[in-house]
């Protein structure tokens, strides 16, 4: 079975192109958002095929993974054929709504031919799905093993572009963080973060690393720190559970849900907040038996095998 999907987001992508089909995935000269192809920092198989808008013209494709409203246009310009009508299709919306919880209409409302894949419960609740047939496929992480050491006494956190994300992924909230524990806070453009916060260097790091050195320089920090207010269920926060670190969240969207008791702690208190992580600072044993707990619950329900499973029974259901 060939599926064409586009090369989005980077870390979903690496779960999902683990089945067995052979991808196609678009590529551009430019290697822009809509021709990225394959990826660079993670390892795909050699089932994935990086086919120009004229190879795909000619290609034999059984399935479109559809990830943005605008490929809906992109399927038809570059194939001929489409999407839902011509080749069976799927959206997967990796997004929770912006907006009001009455004005969050997703773009596919109108359509029953497409099938829209959420990936929490949270996200398909939240949106106003219309008539479209929905499901949820919860995340799936190949497990990068339990690499948690604990041996710095500071906490990561995980953000791309926070200058420009703002109170989205809870920029705002890092200088108060930082001054209960030292940030390493890792991801694309955190370059001049601690001067825009006006913290200090010491107490907020920036860490921009390849992708083969992130986990284990995540696992290196005493525990892990999620202040994301406003988007869908973090991969981030799910690979420091893989990596065995003790978590300390925002109770917002799907987080309660991924974070059991004993797995670290869920609130939006800032003194339970401040106590928590001050509390994994102080106690290496504490946070190791937190981030033991964090792993085993993240194994049982966002291991890669699960995810699979999934995505082979929606692929068989809509290309039967």
């Amino acid at each position: 079975m060939n599926v064409l999907v586009w090369h989005v987001h980077g870390s979903w992508l690496t779960s999902f192109v683990q089945g067995p089909y052979t991808f196609l995935v678009p590529v551009l000269p430019d290697r822009g958002p809509d021709g990225l192809g394959r990826a660079r920092t993670w390892q795909w198989p050699a089932s994935v095929r990086e086919l120009s808008p004229a190879g795909l013209r000619d290609a034999d494709i059984d399935l479109m993974v559809l990830q943005r409203p605008h490929e809906l246009e992109l399927a038809h310009e570059w194939t001929g054929r489409r999407p839902g009508l011509d080749v069976p299709a799927v959206y997967v919306e990796h997004n929770a709504p912006h907006g009001t919880a009455d004005g969050t209409r997703h773009p596919l409302a109108d359509r029953t031919d497409i099938p829209v894949v959420h990936v929490t419960h949270f996200n398909r609740l939240m949106w106003d799905n219309g008539r479209a047939p929905t499901e949820v496929i919860e995340h799936g992480i190949i497990d990068p093993g339990h690499l948690w050491t604990g041996e710095e006494p500071s906490a990561a956190v995980v953000v791309n572009e926070p200058v420009r994300r703002g109170r989205t992924t809870g920029t705002d909230l890092l200088p108060l963080f930082a001054h209960w524990a030292p940030l390493d806070v890792f991801g694309m453009r955190t370059e001049g973060l601690a001067a825009h916060l006006g913290v200090p260097p010491g107490r907020c790091r920036s860490r921009d690393l390849p992708q083969g050195e992130l986990h284990p320089a995540m696992a290196r920090c005493r525990l892990y720190i999620h202040p994301i207010r406003w988007t869908s269920l973090g991969l981030s926060l799910l690979e420091a559970m893989f990596l065995g670190m003790p978590v300390v969240a925002l109770d917002t969207t799907e987080v309660r849900a991924a974070v059991p008791e004993g797995a670290g702690v869920v609130s939006n208190r800032f003194d339970v907040l401040e106590d928590a992580v001050r509390g994994f600072l102080a106690d290496p044993a504490h946070a190791r038996s937190a981030g033991e707990a964090a792993r085993a619950a993240a194994q049982a329900r966002y291991g890669e095998r699960r995810f699979r499973d999934d995505w082979e029974r929606l692929i068989k259901e809509v290309t039967r």
